[in-house]
């Protein structure tokens, strides 16, 4: 029960609500008796009947469940799945699509200016299609067997027919046909060259999953260079973000550098730029992940120019003194204080970053600017439509 200024809440009570603006994180804001509730399946602006669904020390969350007063930009959702008690993976589905990217824009600019006391101007860029584009689909399977995806928040199974973001190669309906083990994770991918493979593994975080259809390697092509990308390795989601975020960072290399790749996966990144850094320049990419680190040797081996460590980045860094150019591409929490001082500390001209999280991405920039560096570029994908999530690059250079 949520106690903090004002009114307490029991699960499953209803009120009405006025949608005030969008939050971080696919909700959006309302006040009922001096207490912020944090509302999924609302546009701002509406009136609307929520449920409460869940309570704590300093949140509320809820559902809109009826729409007095709806939105201009409310929509139906493409999904049968989607909605309150349904299906989590999707955020936005009942918002139109050109809607959904000013909301991620208003989240970007709430985020700099709350954290890194920065106002700036941003557009969500379109990049394709809302529909029918990931490339690797996480599901789980149910007590019966059946597969779907978690209600949100909650550990409730939801079977679905049909994943409408997944792309067409992966043909959902077709898996949704079989009965799996129960509760199940079955992680899906489709590489561009056709490649489809299915690993199931126990529901638990962090079991090892078995490749039970296809093979255990697909295969990208990245600026003319075949990578290999082992099943439980990462790769960008969006059939289309390999493309359009390594066209987004490539005029910030010259021949010659000597570029940092932290983060570096498999070595997307470093595909697209050793070429452009030649045989007088350097990558060092570093990356933690076992499977992605053998790729990237596979992948690399044959490029002196290429050298791939294998380790935490706030770890590792030391290793190396200096370097034109930093790009990284974090995990969802971003690098933090410590990794951000290490890079700096090597002196880069420039610095890329790859985000994934604005409000990540925003404190590093607050870390930069403490060491000297300005944002002098910022741009947002919207490689996520129908979620509330959003791809940002920025690119810091020394004041």
């Amino acid at each position: 029960m949520a106690t903090e200024r004002g009114k307490s809440f029991e699960i499953g009570e209803r009120h009405s609500v006025t949608i005030e603006k969008v939050a971080h994180g696919g909700h959006f804001i309302a006040r009922h008796e001096g207490q912020v509730i944090f509302v999924r399946h609302a546009i701002a602006g509406e009136v609307v009947e929520i449920e409460i669904t869940g309570t704590g020390s300093s949140f509320v969350r809820a559902d809109a469940i009826a729409i007095k007063e709806p939105s201009p930009d409310r929509v139906e959702p493409p999904c049968a799945f989607a909605g309150p008690g349904r299906c989590g993976g999707c955020d936005f589905q009942h918002i139109s699509i050109d809607r959904q990217r000013q909301l991620k824009a208003d989240v970007i600019r709430e985020q700099f200016s709350r954290i890194a006391k920065q106002d700036i101007d941003i557009k969500v860029e379109e990049v394709g299609k809302p529909l029918h584009w990931r490339t690797r689909v996480s599901s789980a399977t149910d007590n019966q067997g059946k597969i779907g995806f978690y209600a949100s928040r909650t550990h409730k199974v939801v079977s679905v027919q049909d994943c409408l973001i997944a792309t067409e190669s992966i043909d959902y309906p077709k898996l949704a046909n079989r009965i799996w083990p129960a509760r199940s994770r079955v992680e899906i991918l489709a590489s561009s060259s056709g490649e489809v493979s299915v690993a199931i593994a126990d529901a638990e975080r962090g079991s090892k999953a078995r490749l039970t259809q296809g093979n255990i390697l697909t295969h990208e092509q990245v600026a003319g260079h075949d990578l290999q990308v082992s099943q439980s390795s990462f790769w960008q989601s969006h059939e289309d973000a390999p493309e359009i975020l390594t066209s987004a960072i490539v005029d910030f290399i010259k021949p010659g550098d000597h570029v940092l790749d932290l983060y570096g996966g498999v070595g997307l990144f470093t595909a697209a730029m050793m070429d452009i850094v030649g045989e007088s320049g350097r990558i060092d990419l570093i990356e933690s992940g076992s499977s992605a680190t053998q790729d990237a040797r596979k992948n690399f081996a044959d490029f002196p120019n290429v050298h791939v460590h294998v380790g935490e980045v706030g770890r590792t860094l030391h290793k190396i003194s200096k370097a034109d150019v930093a790009l990284l591409d974090p995990p969802r929490e971003g690098a933090g204080k410590d990794v951000i001082g290490q890079i700096v500390s090597k002196g880069p001209r420039s610095i890329i970053y790859i985000a994934c999280d604005p409000a990540a991405l925003a404190r590093d920039s607050s870390y930069l600017s403490e060491h000297g560096y300005h944002l002098s570029s910022l741009r947002a994908f919207d490689l996520f439509p129908m979620t509330h999530h959003v791809e940002c690059v920025a690119h810091f250079t020394r004041k």
